[in-house]
């Protein structure tokens, strides 16, 4: 029981603490934004502005890992080429990637 009282602060000390306190919940704060939500928003940014500038005869590989050639684009889905007589319609979500614009 002594052990217990004997950890205890001592003193008027506890002022100070509270101000230490926030401080390092302040700080704790910045490095998570910083370091997790100022890049999460930066990339989700960058593929929003991916998808809206989506065009026709686009090469790009979904999500799911399959190439092709967009012959088509609707609000919410594109339609693939994938070879000279198969076409699939997909989300426009699901392109994970840009490989060459139809301009290059």
């Amino acid at each position: 029981m002594n052990l217990i009282f004997a950890m205890a602060p001592q003193g008027e000390g506890g002022g100070g603490s509270l101000v230490s306190t926030i401080i390092m919940f302040g700080a704790i704060f910045l490095i998570f934004y910083f370091m997790i939500i100022r890049p999460q928003q930066k990339r989700a940014k960058e593929r929003q502005k991916l998808l809206s500038n989506l065009e026709k005869g686009d090469k790009v590989v979904t999500s799911g890992g399959i190439h092709g050639i967009i012959s088509g684009i609707d609000e919410k889905t594109v339609l693939l080429q994938v070879s000279d007589n198969l076409k699939m319609k997909v989300d426009r979500s699901a392109i994970g990637q840009v490989l060459s614009k139809k301009n290059e």
